[in-house]
């Protein structure tokens, strides 16, 4: 089978070396030096192409049985489209802001499985809400707290992105949709912010953010947040930049010159947001459902510490997102899963089968979940 990466940056270079045990693996991007740095250290064959341009995404998808999509999020609604007209399965997990339900209906039509949102969170949170949601008679509340963070914290910030700065500054800019009493609602990023105390890394705060996504239509849950985690101070921060108008994406005026101040923002917290060759990070995760099971009331709680691996010199949000997505790709090959339309993570949770291949398959890669239950009265 031929698989295709869209996108060779820190987390689609991995999903495609990962790949290449199993599959003939190729990965497109427009910089070079990404696609360079691929082919030195991996079999995968590299295309340099610019998919910005839904015809350049259709004729390099074209010979391939599987496509991935690990392309920034304004690029990812028009790729994922194009792929499913191309009528190619895909795992994506560009974190883009359109419905990807817009897309179901074709999806169908072109007999194709899409899974979106298919990293870490939103991804495996999703994938656990969707097996507890067959395990518990009634889930009534589920909290999501996560975050990719460097080990050393270094000032100003405290923060390194292993992606798209773009991407993180859409979280801190997209209003944050939640469920409270079974009815959604929205409140601003950054805000309810809370501090939580981790035995392994120690306090972090937590913050809103738009991470629920396709959760909101398919998960009937009266109680619903996801939380970003950062070090203590955060929050702030970036308040000040978005209030200041740093993130917003209109053009201002000097004389003749035109610039759009998040695109400045991004060139210029890139580098110091950027992960340096061999920096260690981690990825913290808490996922919390309460819910009856046969008439009693139960508290689940899911917890994942990963970090940078120092063997493979692979960052701890690119093994954690990358191979979620590697993982679940492998399914659809294998004809594992098979459901035409667009299909979330928690669709594939509800197979206890994938559940389990999924969950042992990170396993193996050394991403493991902690799973305490408690009763409550």
């Amino acid at each position: 089978m031929k698989v295709i990466v869209l996108g060779a940056g820190l987390v689609g270079a991995t999903i495609a070396k990962d790949l290449t045990s199993d599959f003939e693996v190729a990965a497109s991007d427009i910089d070079q030096k990404n696609l360079s740095k691929l082919k030195a250290k991996s079999k995968v064959k590299v295309i340099k192409a610019d998919l910005s341009a839904s015809s350049t995404v259709s004729k390099v998808v074209k010979d391939h049985d599987l496509v991935i999509g690990a392309l920034p999020g304004h690029m990812g609604f028009n790729t994922l489209k194009t792929v499913i007209r191309s009528g190619k399965n895909i795992v994506d997990i560009s974190f883009f802001p359109e419905d990807a339900f817009r897309l179901d209906e074709l999806a169908r039509r072109k007999k194709v499985t899409a899974v979106v949102d298919c990293g870490i969170a939103p991804g495996c949170s999703n994938l656990i809400l969707g097996y507890m949601k067959t395990i518990l008679d009634q889930v009534e509340n589920f909290q999501c707290y996560v975050g990719g963070l460097p080990k050393v914290r270094t000032w100003p910030y405290e923060y390194k992105a292993p992606f798209s700065p773009s991407d993180v500054i859409e979280e801190y800019t997209r209003p944050a949709r939640l469920v409270e009493n079974g009815k959604v609602i929205t409140k601003p990023a950054l805000s309810e912010v809370e501090l939580l105390d981790f035995p392994e890394v120690g306090t972090l705060e937590a913050f809103l953010t738009d991470g629920l996504r396709t959760l909101i239509k398919t998960m009937k849950v009266p109680s619903m947040k996801e939380k970003t985690l950062r070090f203590p101070g955060h929050a702030e921060k970036m308040r000040i930049l978005r209030q200041t108008g740093f993130f917003k994406k209109e053009p201002i005026f000097f004389d003749k010159l035109s610039v759009r101040p998040l695109d400045l923002t991004s060139r210029l917290l890139f580098r110091l947001w950027r992960l340096n060759e061999g920096e260690e990070d981690f990825t913290i995760m808490r996922v919390v459902m309460e819910g009856k099971r046969k008439g009693k009331r139960k508290r689940f709680v899911f917890d994942l510490l990963d970090c940078y691996d120092k063997k493979t010199k692979t960052t701890s949000m690119a093994r954690t997102t990358g191979y979620t997505c590697s993982t679940v790709a492998r399914l659809l090959a294998h004809r594992k899963f098979v459901r035409p339309g667009i299909c979330p993570p928690e669709f594939i949770g509800q197979d206890h089968r994938c559940y389990r291949l999924i969950i042992e398959g990170l396993k193996k890669k050394g991403i493991s979940f902690k799973r305490t239950v408690r009763e409550l009265k």
